[in-house]
């Protein structure tokens, strides 16, 4: 029998390199049943390679494992898997959903663990030919669903689910084991609304009650203090603190997160109002057939030279508005650039008007992820425009500029403190927030006229949030690139747009300038909200 005083989990002496890149240095974290950790850090501090290493994944063992011990119930583990992690009691929700987009909810929920009903057939040819137990998969996804305390929808199909919806389906699955006694949640809140991400705190408080414990990484620290008991900070691959949620505040964990004090603000406006008259973009009653977002009737004037806000509540139409356009979901209506009209469901005509996207989807739209960084800035544009190519027998063969392409790389590195070990570095291998930071990159190479950016900051913590909105800004004043920027971050859009069109109920409630009060600008939200 363990002494009741053993703690669930013990890190002891944690260390891990990739590639020669020390991402992690003596370590020790340790965990009671019962209690909720908030795990925060900059992004490539070393979090997620942490629960990585707790959880199993195959990507340590295939990377030269890893250095120090751990402990579960006073026993030490060593994973060999993800499957050995699940079997000692631990369940992880990792950043990027791992749902089948054809499976409901609840097959989702029960994946490989369906319970199935014995035939004749089975009696014959093996359990193989068992049949699925419809009846007993409901409860059991029902039962899971309660224990989160959200209702969900448990017969609705992943690829028709709005954003929030999978991520909730995601912790049910992890809630229907039996054995779960240690959840490990990586950013679950970044997709979710206020209300949504109000009801997981909820969730957590209610698991954590019955015994689960809980690490909880975001970057959203007011929900650290709301529903953590401690508050454990990682830097450059240490803990440099730890401390009680009650005893500390927003301000010293963000101080700890980056090693000094960072204004709670994302950004600067630029003194004095910008005046701009000519219009570059027309929209006329777009329709966009997005999952989950309200796209109905949406006019619009973009003007030259400006950064134009977008802002909404969650699946009322900001995020359908880029999307349709850019021609990555059906959509209707007219659009107007330059004077001429640009066809609708057709990307590369976008793209050869000098439009371009930096998805809020980065690892399923952004990025190549098992290429190099070079290779991921530079390919758009030189598939698009030529660049980056030398000529050869009069143009009749075109090559690579590898010196051109480095080059590139390099200076976006520099300029968007890409945490990288070089220019060829996999873009799987980076961080998340440093993966949107090569979506960044990738778009800025291609020196657009127009660029949409949609949920540019999306789970970057707040030392890069400001040196993200700042490079979209200098981008703007220095090649008068016209941005429309789609954020449910308001007070990001205050501090970088020049306009701010809300979207409620699939249309432009109003568009206001950005220094317009959050109260004004929170009353159009909820004008039209459907």
């Amino acid at each position: 029998m363990n002494n009741e005083n053993t703690p669930l989990l013990q890190m002891k002496n944690i260390r891990k390199d990739f590639f020669g890149n020390q991402v992690l240095t003596d370590i020790n974290l340790s965990l009671n049943a019962g209690e909720v950790i908030g795990l925060v850090g900059e992004n490539g501090a070393g979090k997620s390679t942490l629960m990585r290493i707790l959880f199993g994944a195959n990507m340590i063992q295939e990377t030269g494992g890893y250095g120090g011990s751990v402990y579960i119930e006073g026993k030490e583990v060593h994973f060999s898997s993800p499957f050995d992690a699940i079997e000692a009691g631990i369940g992880m929700v990792h950043q990027e959903f791992s749902l089948i987009p054809g499976f409901t909810t609840t097959e989702n929920i029960l994946l490989n663990r369906e319970p199935t009903r014995k035939n004749l057939i089975a009696e014959v040819f093996g359990d193989r030919m068992n049949t699925l137990n419809r009846t007993e998969m409901d409860e059991r996804a029902a039962n899971a669903i309660e224990l989160m305390g959200v209702k969900i929808d448990r017969n609705m199909v992943v690829s028709d689910m709005p954003v929030g919806h999978k991520q909730f389906t995601e912790i049910a699955r992890e809630l229907s084991k039996e054995q779960l006694k240690l959840l490990i949640l990586d950013e679950p809140t970044a997709v979710l609304t206020e209300k949504e991400a109000e009801a997981l705190l909820d969730s957590i408080r209610g698991m954590a009650s019955r015994g689960i414990a809980i690490i909880f990484i975001t970057h959203r620290l007011q929900e650290i203090l709301a529903v953590c008991n401690r508050v454990v900070v990682m830097r450059d691959g240490y803990i440099v603190n730890e401390s009680r949620s009650s005893e500390t505040n927003v301000r010293e964990i963000t101080k700890w997160m980056v090693g000094r004090t960072v204004q709670e603000n994302t950004g600067s406006r630029e003194s004095g109002n910008r005046t701009f008259d000519k219009t570059i973009l027309s929209v006329e009653k777009l329709w966009v057939d997005m999952p989950g977002e309200t796209v109905r009737n949406v006019n619009l004037e973009v003007k030259e030279g400006e950064i134009l806000g977008i802002g909404g509540l969650a699946g009322q139409g900001k995020l359908g508005i880029p999307n349709g356009i850019m021609g990555l979901y059906q959509a209707g209506g007219k659009v107007v650039f330059e004077g001429k009209e640009i066809p609708l469901n057709a990307p590369r005509k976008c793209l050869d008007a000098s439009f371009a996207f930096v998805s809020e989807d980065r690892r399923g739209v952004g990025l190549l992820l098992d290429e190099t960084l070079e290779w991921n800035i530079a390919f758009p544009a030189m598939q698009i425009q030529n660049k980056f190519l030398k000529n050869y027998l009069g143009g009749l063969v075109k090559w690579r500029d590898e010196k051109a392409i480095q080059e590139v790389t390099e200076k976006y590195i520099d300029e968007l403190a890409i945490k990288c070990t070089s220019s060829k570095q996999k873009a799987r291998e980076l961080s998340g927030g440093n993966q949107q930071k090569v979506c960044l990159a990738k778009a800025f190479a291609l020196t657009p006229r127009l660029l949409f950016v949609s949920e540019p900051t999306r789970g970057i913590d707040v030392g890069a949030k400001a040196l993200v909105l700042e490079a979209l800004k200098k981008f703007n004043r220095e090649n008068g690139v016209t941005i429309v920027i789609v954020s449910s971050e308001l007070e990001e859009l205050r501090s970088s747009c020049d306009r701010i069109a809300i979207v409620s109920g699939g249309k432009i409630a109003g568009i206001l300038p950005a220094d317009s009060s959050v109260e004004d600008l929170g009353a159009l939200m909820l004008s039209q909200v459907i």
